[in-house]
């Protein structure tokens, strides 16, 4: 038997989801397959394209469409509104292309983090589930899973900077 004072989230994260609309169970698959075919029919002028896996879309179909607040101040730096919308990196296919090489990987786009001043990152993940931010300052890994991203997003925990190889 579920024991119904645990969750699946530390308390603030789980308090922040639910803010923004969240619950167990939550499941769009609707919407995020209109996403799905939204990036694979997206084309860049170079000729790049997105990579759509099941791992994404399942992200998408849980959390998708949410804008997720974090209620307080961070453990290291300040914490990140989420707002998961893979639109937000739809121009970003050579980008995300590059980045999924160099790791080794297929990354797609989940979303965004930041506030509405122009200091934005876009999320992704990668066909493991493993997600991470890409912004001007560079690329950031969140966590193994999104479980653990929006953890280290909501929280304030200080990301894993990746650094080029050799």
């Amino acid at each position: 038997m579920p024991d119904l004072n645990s969750t699946r989230f530390p308390v603030n994260v789980d308090a922040a989801l639910r803010d923004a609309g969240w619950q167990p169970g939550r499941w769009d698959i609707k919407l995020a397959e209109e996403w799905a075919d939204a990036l694979r029919g997206h084309v860049s002028a170079g000729g790049h394209r997105h990579s759509v896996f099941p791992a994404v879309v399942e992200a998408w179909a849980e959390f998708g469409g949410l804008r997720v607040t974090a209620p307080g101040h961070g453990r290291q730096i300040a914490p990140a509104t989420v707002r998961f919308d893979p639109l937000a990196g739809l121009h970003l296919a050579r980008t995300l292309g590059d980045l999924g090489r160099a790791l080794d990987t297929e990354l797609a786009p989940l979303g965004e983090e930041g506030e509405d001043d122009g200091q934005r990152a876009v999320l992704a993940m990668d066909a493991e589930g493993r997600v991470y931010s890409i912004d001007h300052t560079g690329d950031w890994y969140l966590g193994r899973d999104i479980d653990t991203a929006l953890a280290t997003l909501i929280t304030g925990t200080q990301p894993t900077r990746l650094v080029a190889g050799p």
